[in-house]
């Protein structure tokens, strides 16, 4: 019985200090990834990454994080700890249905879901990491969303169908979130 103990508490202690802590190399607190050092596949860090992603999942608990945008932070995370430099990323989010409310300033969306918005910090991480961030303007009048009271982060398109299509044809890779 000492013995299996014994061997327990080693295997223990070797799991956790062979256990990875997650990693923010650009976008700051957001989008945490692990970085695989044995990986074979990773990104070309000779190319330019110019992706645009349709953002418009929204959350099911609106006192927490959106998944969809903390994933955008993990696409630029991703291909950073790949090697492509920060100047090679170009990264245009089209925000759009249910995600267009994580838009709204704090006192809106306390008014809207009786909670602050959890996803201030992370647009503030995202517009600073020199994401271009877009709503569509026809999900604003949808939705009956104040476009005067919208965070400061963000910019109002036509419609994120007009921002996919644009990017799309300039050559940029398309994710949907």
């Amino acid at each position: 019985m000492k013995n299996l103990l014994t061997f327990n508490l080693v295997l223990l202690l070797a799991i956790s200090l062979h256990a990875q802590q997650r990693v923010f190399p650009i976008v700051k607190n957001y989008g945490g990834i692990f970085e695989i050092p044995n990986a074979v596949e990773k990104p070309d860090s000779s190319l330019n990454y110019n992706i645009v992603v349709e953002v418009f999942s929204g959350s099911e608990k609106p006192a927490e994080l959106n998944y969809a945008l903390n994933n955008v932070a993990r696409l630029i995370n991703l291909h950073a700890i790949g090697g492509v430099s920060k100047k090679k990323i170009k990264v245009v989010v089209a925000i759009h249905g249910e995600a267009a409310y994580t838009l709204m300033q704090n006192d809106q969306y306390k008014v809207k879901y009786k909670t602050d918005n959890p996803n201030l910090a992370l647009y503030k991480a995202l517009d600073e990491a020199g994401v271009q961030l877009f709503v569509c303007g026809q999900s604003l009048i949808a939705r009956q969303i104040d476009s005067t009271k919208l965070i400061p982060e963000i910019k109002i398109a036509t419609s994120m169908l007009t921002v996919v299509s644009t990017h799309q044809l300039k050559g940029y890779a398309f994710f949907k979130f």
